[in-house]
């Protein structure tokens, strides 16, 4: 894989602005963020030295997809074996030192410290948590550790060229599935079996796309009165077999090789009534009033507003029930991921950032509706990464 140099020099800026002499990440996001490999069960760590060398201690059972990363030095360790019984924490310290040493990290290292927003990278996953403290200090005795949260949080909002280019290839790979789904659906299946017909096209359109090599996601459908809910914290399908007439919410959350997509789109099983034509109006018109404000140096709150005063006028302001977007890529959900489009943000928008747009209107025992793209801004405004299914028209199941 082609190292992703813009990306090290920026964290390397961030180290020296720091003063740290080095940088230790252990969640997958920010191992993938550091090194290019997006670790499988989390036991992984990845180093950056203030000189911009990587090094990663990866589990010998990952050194073949660790290898696709751009590490200048890698050294793997044996999770377990029949000879003995040891965690994770032991069983990284000898690899760990190797790179410390090859690396010749100096004493004062940011580091993970506090609570964590991660997407799941495996079924099961492993954290460091507190233990990462323990882990550095042993391979650096005199280490003296500062958190590095903050630094981290601002270098994942804002991506490179090559980080947009793989966001580009798991949306069109979700695109696909999308496709693949909307002829799916039909009356008389219920919401989970909506929801595989759109999730079964994640992986097997994905694996081996642009040499991705693990590409899945998490695909909901909520319909009729069930959609009410859909401006929740997260998203479940149910058992409910869809009529004639319905409105069918299918959210998405899909990832190659650790890069994420949050998508929805609102289908309509049969011709909209005059009702859910004018929800649909009245979405995509708010839509189009969010895209005209992105640029460098807008306002988050801006862009929020604009979708949300689209949306009363309309008559739907109390129906909008959450924030405009927040930052996607190395995250899926994360609500607090920046750039945050919400009404109260302070900050402002980047070349580089990439977000989510998505006005939705729901009203309780009825249903609901949200179309979320996901957009990259650039230098004179931005690019739609999700450009599919953007009319009433491609929404409508025959």
């Amino acid at each position: 894989m082609a190292r992703d140099q813009q990306r090290i020099e920026r964290i390397r800026q961030a180290i020296l602005e720091a003063k740290w002499d080095a940088l230790v990440c252990s969640l997958p996001t920010n191992v993938l963020m550091v090194s290019g490999y997006w670790p499988v069960v989390g036991t992984s760590l990845a180093i950056i030295n203030k000189e911009g060398r990587v090094g990663l201690v990866v589990p010998e059972d990952e050194r073949d997809l660790a290898a696709r990363g751009w590490a200048h030095v890698m050294r793997t360790f044996q999770g377990g074996s029949l000879d003995e019984i040891r965690d994770a924490v032991q069983a990284v310290r000898g690899a760990m030192a190797h790179v410390v040493k090859e690396l010749e990290v100096g004493r004062v290292i940011g580091y993970e410290h506090g609570a964590f927003h991660e997407p799941s990278s495996y079924a099961s996953m492993h954290f460091y948590g507190a233990a990462l403290q323990g882990v550095i200090s042993e391979a650096v005795p005199d280490a003296r550790l500062v958190p590095a949260n903050d630094s981290l949080t601002q270098l994942r909002s804002v991506k490179t060229p090559y980080e947009i280019e793989r966001l580009k290839t798991a949306c069109q790979i979700a695109q696909e599935a999308y496709a693949k789904g909307h002829a799916s659906i039909r009356v008389g299946l219920d919401e989970t079996q909506v929801a595989v017909g759109f999730r079964a096209a994640l992986s097997m359109d994905g694996i081996g796309r642009n040499g991705v090599e693990r590409a899945d996601g998490f695909t909901y459908c909520m319909s009729g009165p069930n959609g009410a809910e859909a401006y929740a914290a997260y998203q479940r399908s149910r058992s409910r077999v869809l009529a004639h007439g319905d409105l069918a919410l299918v959210h998405c959350n899909s990832y190659a090789d650790g890069y994420w997509t949050d998508i929805t789109r609102t289908f309509c099983l049969g011709e909209p009534d005059a009702r859910q034509r004018h929800l649909y109006e009245a979405i995509f018109a708010a839509r189009e009033a969010a895209f005209k404000c992105i640029a460098p140096g807008a306002k988050n709150a801006a862009v929020d507003r604009a979708a949300r005063e689209t949306l009363e006028k309309r008559g739907f302001g109390k129906e909008f029930k959450h924030p405009s977007g927040h930052g996607v890529g190395f995250t899926a959900i994360n609500h607090t991921a920046r750039p945050r489009i919400h009404p109260a943000s302070k900050g402002q928008l980047e070349t580089g950032m990439v977000f989510n747009v998505e006005p939705g209107i729901y009203f309780e025992g009825w249903g609901g509706m949200r179309h979320c793209d996901m957009v990259a801004v650039t230098e004179d405004g931005f690019e739609l990464l999700t450009p599919f299914q953007s009319s009433i028209e491609e929404l409508i199941v025959v």
